[in-house]
């Protein structure tokens, strides 16, 4: 609990910092008049006014391929994610912009990495476990179908970023710098990168670079039983197993002093606490004619460092599986009926420690007339993990009364190939280097399905109060689905406001 007050009042502290810097942004922009050239004339401002845009979705899914429990469980999950950004023009060349946001949300999956106990898996490494334990030995179960109540269910991951834009004389040229950082409750990342566009032509047609750079940072957290079992020195009669009893494939009580004894496949953790990416990106856009516009883009992408999840468990097809809980619902294990066993990991899940990835593909707009166009996107990727992609989606908006509203549907497909190291529940083997069972690294495709609509007030007459103009409002609401069950759905709102 202590752990969670911590990590909640740093989200305070950084909503503090964040308003700090709106503020003496908004004073600095504010108090910025047309900037003068030389020559004593005005030129137009890259952004005349400041604006802020506010963000909101809520998003929930559920699936039956939870990763943490090992590629089967309850994968249900709600996430609510405000979100602001705020663009102040510092002068006619020169924009700053400050972005963010939480994301606070509740995870069934998540919840599973303490599947025994309400006290959660947060729990850090000294708790008394044998006092945790005998209160309740008789009470200990477990499912990956049932979501627990301990610390692990919800978290809130936090960001802040800004990002400084300058613009030349002629506006052929853009150099832009940013910063960034994120927590959650595992996870910490630091970004930051720079890109320079150009435009020529008369602007018909534009090349652009970026590159970015997130040195990130775990805090790790384990299944239950692995970090009990290295805690209390590999003792099965000590610490959290002190008064369990540890059930075998035929639901009997075990000798833990016996030969055959539940006991991970290796107890050696994360040895690597970074994870570390580098990416390059190259764009270009061209203007064809009145009505049509296509771009291309490039990255490459490299990783490095503790590149699996620690919170995922792996089970094995050639090691005997071990359980807590109720022997008679053990031959349901893998059914939503399983309500009161859970089976010990046989390991983390473990994967390399480089990933190269390399995406590319084009967009595609036309204007068919003045009242709809059409907007498509293609991308292709691959990796050296085995994962090949393919991403196609269409964009149909058509705008009315005079242009003021907008409806966009929209529909997006995807597959992949699976990871060379993907095997599902209980068919991943002992002997191989790297393995995992989360299905996010599985074949599958998807499609989404979704409907937009957008106000936007042409000459922001629309005053919230006085100096506050609305100057659009975009609501989308989408329907995913994914062949290997897991379905979800998002809606998302956003405002984005004129300060005069």
């Amino acid at each position: 609990m202590a752990e969670k007050q911590e990590e909640a009042v740093d989200v305070i502290k950084m909503k503090k910092y964040l308003t700090s810097i709106i503020i003496c942004c908004f004073v600095i922009g504010m108090s910025q008049a047309q900037t003068k050239v030389s020559q004593g004339a005005y030129k137009k401002k890259v952004l005349e006014t400041a604006e802020v845009d506010f963000l909101m979705s809520y998003y929930t899914q559920e699936g039956n391929h939870a990763s943490v429990t090992g590629g089967i469980g309850n994968e249900k999950l709600t996430d609510i994610t405000p979100t602001f950004i705020v663009a102040i023009p510092l002068n006619a060349d020169d924009v700053l912009t400050v972005n963010a946001g939480i994301s606070a949300y509740t995870s069934a999956s998540s919840s599973n990495l303490d599947p025994f106990d309400s006290s959660g898996a947060s729990r850090k490494r000294g708790d008394d476990d044998d006092k945790r334990v005998s209160a309740r030995a008789d009470k200990i179960t477990g499912s990956p179908w049932v979501e627990s109540s301990g610390a692990s269910r919800s978290d809130i991951w936090a960001t802040i970023n800004g990002s400084y834009s300058h613009s030349s004389d002629d506006r052929n040229n853009i150099w832009t710098v940013d910063l960034g950082f994120s927590k959650e409750y595992d996870y910490a990342s630091l970004g930051f990168g720079g890109g320079f566009t150009k435009l020529f032509n008369q602007k018909n047609t534009e090349l652009g670079i970026k590159g970015q750079v997130y040195l990130d940072t775990w805090n790790p957290k384990y299944p239950t039983e692995l970090d009990s079992y290295i805690e209390a020195g590999q003792n099965l009669n000590s610490g959290f197993f002190a008064n369990i009893d540890i059930l075998d494939q035929s639901g009997n009580v075990i000798d833990k002093n016996g030969s055959s004894v539940w006991s991970p496949l290796q107890t050696t953790l994360v040895t690597n606490k970074s994870r570390n990416s580098y990416s390059l990106s190259f764009s270009f856009s061209q203007i064809i004619s009145k009505k049509a516009q296509f771009s291309l883009f490039f990255d490459l992408v490299q990783q490095n460092g503790w590149l699996s999840n620690p919170m995922q468990r792996v089970y094995f097809a050639d090691r005997d599986n071990y359980y807590v809980g109720k022997a008679s619902s053990i031959p349901k294990y893998t059914s939503p009926k399983n309500k009161n066993v859970f089976q010990l990991a046989d390991d983390i899940e473990r994967l390399p420690s480089s990933r190269f990835k390399v995406p590319f593909g084009a967009r595609f707009n036309y204007f068919i007339n003045e009242s709809v166009s059409l907007r498509t996107y293609y991308r292709y990727y691959y990796d050296n993990w085995g994962i090949r992609s393919h991403t196609a989606s269409i964009e149909i908006p058509i705008k009315f009364a005079k242009g003021k509203f907008t409806i966009y549907p929209n529909y997006r497909f995807y597959n992949q190939t699976a990871a060379d190291y993907f095997a599902p529940y209980e068919a991943n083997v002992s002997t191989s280097e790297f393995y995992t069972s989360d299905y996010d690294l599985s074949k599958f495709d998807s499609n989404q399905y979704g409907l937009g609509f957008k106000y936007l007030d042409i000459f922001t007459k629309f005053k919230l109060f006085k100096g506050v103009g609305l100057k659009s409002l975009d609501v989308q609401y989408s329907i995913y689905n994914r062949s290997d069950g897991l379905k979800s759905n998002i809606i998302s709102a956003g405002f984005k406001f004129i300060l005069e």
